[in-house]
């Protein structure tokens, strides 16, 4: 049974990547924004990373699976990877990804990401917490989905790529009434940090450089 705490769970795992992987992926990424031109269309725009990132950042899970599983038993595996980057002003505005579909298999329980490169100034990744009834849709999850009995579920504002996506322009008026404590991290290039689908987050303006960073799902186990 998936605990509603594994949701709301934050956990780091520092050495994610290696400095060999993360020269090898920032040449990888280069290559490929050299040969595609890419650059994003709007604010946080996710795309799938490339199949060389694609493997190394799935052999990185793989070693972090048990550390992850301490906090979030219930992961079983990740999506694939995505790759977005955030420049002058950039931003990701507050929003909870959620959980949409609680009978999914596998279902989405949380978030990893790790930066490729970090901006020179801003572009810090935080999370909030509150105490307000409005961030809860009044839905709960039973044991018919794997979850333990009455585990309560939060509005959700999912990232792209995905059916269901958002641009993340601003915060939604349920978040915004909700008062909030935040806390920024200081997790740099390499370090992964995973968080539960129902934790809210967003990333600080970028103010110089840039912020390269990769990110994707994590899943629960199909296992029975």
């Amino acid at each position: 049974m998936i605990h509603i705490s594994e949701t709301l769970v934050l956990q780091t795992v520092e050495d994610f990547l290696t400095s060999e992987e993360l020269s090898q992926l920032r040449k990888i990424m280069d290559d490929e924004q050299h040969a595609t031109g890419w650059t994003p269309h709007f604010q946080a725009e996710v795309v799938p990373a490339p199949s060389p990132a694609q493997e190394l950042l799935k052999h990185a899970t793989e070693r972090a699976l048990p550390a992850i599983r301490r906090a979030m038993p219930s992961i079983g595996t990740c999506a694939e990877w995505g790759y977005t980057e955030l420049t002058h002003d950039g931003r990701v505005p507050t929003h909870i990804d959620g959980i949409p579909d609680v009978s999914a298999v596998p279902c989405r329980l949380g978030r990893i990401g790790v930066v490729l490169e970090a901006a020179e100034t801003g572009g810090d990744f935080y999370v909030e917490t509150t105490s307000h009834d409005g961030i809860w849709s009044g839905a709960v999850a039973g044991e018919a989905d794997g979850f333990q009995p009455g585990s309560a579920l939060t509005h959700s504002l999912p990232h792209s790529p995905g059916p269901d996506v958002h641009r993340h322009e601003g915060e939604p008026a349920w978040l915004r009434n909700a008062p909030r404590t935040r806390w920024i991290t200081e997790a740099g290039p390499g370090v992964a940090v995973a968080y539960g689908a129902q934790v809210i987050h967003g990333v600080l303006p970028v103010h110089a450089g840039r912020l390269r960073k990769f990110v994707t799902d994590l899943l629960s186990s199909t296992e029975a």
